[in-house]
């Protein structure tokens, strides 16, 4: 029976579980000429983490076993969800335009900047799991209880506004229109906005087992990816253009909840 890994040792290691998984990934998109299959395994690349780090490092503490529940449950329903919403569609128009660029170098092009990139991302994003899964921490208390509340916050508001916006495509009377009904009204992104309290709540599961403050920059790398590079951003880039999104992206909070404002009179 092997030792359990040094909590240093266990922390580098874990870079090789999103590597391999994202490598398999790569070879079966190779096949399906399909990359938005990455997309699928981005949540539960993170349930893989939350339970091989404890097992690794042979922690057996409530914390840990709480969060890897939790992880497990969010990155379940995400990959759920993702592939639900893309099973049987073409492939990413972004994935696309880069394969048309390059098609000879796509495949060894894709394996770096999408698949690859990918694990090393969700590696720094999951620092936060390493911290709760180290044998040696604090028993739970308040703060655990305040993360938890913040982690049920973000995941309510993941899954009614995915649950939302897919209900609100299913009709047809709503083509071109633009969601602005529910969560939707609050927050132009509440899954966004979701994700982002998942990880908050997670960094301060971390806190309460006395991570070292250098975790943190997962949950803030997760926020800024959701908020300013391929969540908001990327996605508003496309919209500006819709009937109807000017009005509502005036009357309506970019990322956090809030109030709808009035139209000026």
């Amino acid at each position: 029976m092997s030792l359990p890994l040094p909590t240093a040792t266990a922390f580098w290691a874990g870079l090789a579980l999103p590597a391999a998984l994202f490598s398999l990934v790569w070879l079966v998109s190779l096949r399906a000429r399909d990359v938005s299959l990455v997309d699928r395994f981005w949540g539960p690349g993170f349930a893989l983490l939350a339970w091989a780090w404890p097992l690794a490092m042979g922690t057996n503490t409530p914390r840990a076993t709480l969060v890897a529940m939790l992880v497990a449950i969010w990155g379940g329903r995400l990959g759920w969800h993702l592939h639900r919403r893309n099973h049987g569609h073409p492939e990413d128009a972004r994935y696309a335009a880069m394969r048309a660029r390059s098609p000879r170098t796509f495949a060894w092009t894709s394996l770096v900047t999408v698949f690859l990139l990918q694990a090393v991302l969700q590696w720094i994003v999951a620092w936060p799991l390493w911290a709760v899964a180290r044998p040696e921490q604090p028993p739970l208390g308040a703060l655990d209880a305040v993360a938890a509340l913040v982690w049920l916050t973000g995941f309510v508001f993941e899954t009614v506004g995915d649950a939302q916006l897919a209900r609100w495509k299913r009709d047809p009377a709503n083509r071109g229109r633009i969601m602005d009904q529910g969560l939707w009204a609050w927050t132009r992104h509440p899954n966004y906005f979701g994700d982002a309290c998942v990880w908050v709540g997670l960094g301060l599961f971390a806190q309460a087992a006395h991570a070292p403050w250098w975790v943190w920059l997962g949950p803030a790398l997760m926020t800024l990816l959701l908020a300013r590079v391929s969540g908001v951003g990327l996605l508003e880039a496309g919209m500006r253009t819709r009937p109807g999104w000017a009005e509502y992206a005036a009357r309506t909070s970019a990322f956090l909840p809030w109030p709808p404002r009035r139209a000026p009179r």
